[in-house]
């Protein structure tokens, strides 16, 4: 799978650790910055990098860190077509895929340990959306439709 990740300075060094775990595991990473962590850079243009890489294809999911994970979560879900999610246990990391069709996982590197961020990736990514399952479909057609409607106001 193609994991498109992005961070601002606050969530550099978590970034660049789970870079390397997005590849240990088999996947491709699409680093999509930032390079430098001692220039500040926004969570909205992180959040842009990862949702847009997602939207148009370029990734099948995408992490997006900053230092909450929130500041990341709430801009990635302003883009239609995007599901994110701050996670701090692997059950939201894995029942988010699983039920919601979570595609951009949030980490904040100030909240969490690296140990706990590596199973929370490993979750995310060991999940598929339980397509066979109506109601979690019935679900995310929902949501879809309630960014339809507002896209069109």
């Amino acid at each position: 799978m193609k994991i498109a990740l992005a961070a601002d300075h606050a969530g550099y060094h978590l970034k660049e650790a789970i870079h390397a775990l997005v590849k240990e595991l088999g996947h491709e990473a699409l680093d999509l910055g930032t390079k430098d962590p001692t220039k500040p850079s926004d969570y909205p243009d992180v959040a842009e990098a990862v949702a847009s890489a997602v939207r148009d294809g370029r990734a099948e999911r995408g992490i997006a860190f900053c230092g909450s994970g929130v500041g990341v979560c709430i801009a990635c879900n302003k883009f239609p077509g995007i599901r994110a999610g701050v996670c701090h246990d692997t059950y939201s990391a894995h029942q988010g895929v699983e039920h919601d069709g979570m595609n951009v996982l949030c980490l904040g590197e100030r909240i969490i340990g690296l140990e706990l961020a590596k199973e929370l990736v490993r979750a995310y990514l060991g999940a598929k959306f339980a397509s066979d399952a109506e109601r979690h479909v019935r679900r995310v057609t929902k949501l879809t439709a309630i960014e339809t409607r507002f896209l069109k106001a």
